[in-house]
């Protein structure tokens, strides 16, 4: 189970977050502790009345637990985690809201604490919490028998794919995906051994080598987009610069971006337009069965929730039955028969809350593996789209390079060429011939490969 956390204001803002029912499919408030109110929105502006009082403005620890997907995991399992992540922290006992959420054929769970010791009037230290929350990911791993992550087990065999927020909101403004710019970018690394070679591997894959303002190296690709090497790579300015040279003989990112606006930028918004129609066509089917299978789970939950309420009612009618009033009452109570009773109603209502739990957790797994089935589908779809897409990118870039202006007719910057000749219909479009292959034609003779 992978932890994140981190101390954090913005109660309203958190809140929103975790009620957001646009992003994810199933959002269940499963706990709200140690609160007056009893609603998200309440509890999270409650902690921050209370942190008024004092001078901390990161009132809030926000933490995220993330199982593995393709594993089943109960909310027992997330119970337990979170008590001993609170005995960790120092947060035991500090009231708490926890929320579970459900997208994409995945379940992971938040929790938010208030910081604020309400009897000291003082915000609770949290120190070494990504240390602390590291080892106790390994331990969860270990406990449940889960295939623990490489990076887990050894940060230098982290996932070099794994992307921050700022990476993720840089992709979704061009509708790709953050992971495929990353191993895009990798994969142009690890295929060149100088500059000259990496800057023409990063042409054919849409994006153009530059100097960067802060950072000495940046790829900008054909949406404005500029993309800090070392971050995308993981690797440092200087090992960097040891295979590609000084930045100084690079353009800069404003030229980089000039000569791309200049020459393609309304010809390449028009035909990235076009292809995205296309694929939002592709998509709309699976959205569609997206919707309602959603649909469906959502009523299979609420009228599978109000049969266990109707059953608990009346089990708890029985049970209370049981207990006599009056005079018959207190004789029972003298008999000790009274706590005969209790006992046995409150094994019997631990065993029905056990029961009722395990239903709704079967529902819940059987849902998801439904969910799971058809994400495969989006994937695969997905992998596509981003495919032809950086098609689309790269044969873009090649219209800025030297060779394709020499070769390409004017009528290109005008906005007269075909859809087939930038890939919209074809991934791999045939280049220009040369002169020397016109002529080995010429000559009844195949040119040279």
């Amino acid at each position: 189970m992978i932890l994140k956390g981190n101390s954090r204001g913005g109660g309203r803002q958190m809140a929103a977050h975790l009620l957001n029912g646009m992003q994810n499919e199933h959002v269940t408030i499963h706990q709200v502790r140690g609160f007056l109110a009893s609603d998200v929105t309440g509890a999270l502006e409650e902690a921050w009345a209370l942190s008024r009082g004092t001078r901390c403005r990161q009132y809030l620890y926000s933490l995220s637990l993330n199982p593995p997907q393709d594993q089943s995991v109960p909310v027992e399992a997330f119970e337990k985690a979170l008590k001993d992540i609170e005995g960790k922290l120092g947060l035991t006992g500090q009231p708490r809201v926890v929320v579970f959420h459900e997208k994409e054929g995945r379940r992971h769970a938040h929790c938010v604490w208030s910081r604020i010791d309400a009897t000291e009037m003082k915000a609770v230290n949290i120190a070494f919490d990504r240390t602390k929350l590291q080892a106790l990911s390994r331990q969860l791993f270990m406990e449940h028998g889960w295939t623990m992550p490489k990076g887990l087990i050894d940060p230098a065999h982290r996932n070099p794919l794994t992307y921050t927020r700022e990476e993720w909101q840089q992709a979704a403004r061009t509708g790709r995906s953050a992971s495929a710019i990353k191993a895009c970018l990798q994969e142009c690394w690890a295929a060149a051994d100088s500059a000259k070679a990496f800057n023409a591997v990063l042409n054919e894959r849409g994006f153009m080598l530059a100097r960067g303002d802060r950072r000495g190296f940046v790829a900008v690709d054909v949406y404005g987009e500029v993309l800090s090497l070392s971050r995308q790579l993981g690797i440092k300015t200087k090992a960097l610069e040891q295979r590609l040279g000084p930045p100084k003989s690079l353009p800069s990112v404003s030229e980089a971006k000039e000569k791309i606006g200049k020459q393609v930028s309304s010809l390449f918004e028009a035909y990235r337009a076009e292809l995205q129609r296309k694929h939002d066509q592709e998509l709309r089917p699976l959205l569609r069965i997206k919707k309602t299978m959603t649909d469906q789970h959502r009523k299979d939950r609420a009228a599978q929730k109000a049969y266990l309420d109707k059953r608990w009612d009346k089990e708890q009618e029985v049970r209370a039955s049981r207990i006599r009033k009056g005079f018959k009452g207190l004789w029972d109570k003298l008999t000790l028969k009274y706590w005969k009773i209790r006992k046995q109603n409150e094994k019997e209502a631990w065993q029905c809350h056990v029961r009722d739990r395990e239903e709704r957790q079967e529902l819940i797994e059987f849902q998801l593996e439904q969910r799971q089935k058809l994400q495969g589908q989006f994937e695969t779809m997905r992998k596509r789209h981003e495919e032809e897409m950086q098609n689309l990118m790269a044969n873009m870039i090649k219209l800025t390079t030297p060779e394709a202006e020499r070769d390409i007719k004017p009528d290109v910057f005008k906005g007269k060429v075909k859809k087939a000749d930038l890939g919209v219909d074809k991934p791999k479009p045939d280049l220009p011939q040369s002169r020397h292959q016109k002529r080995g034609k010429d000559k009844g003779h195949e040119p040279d490969a």
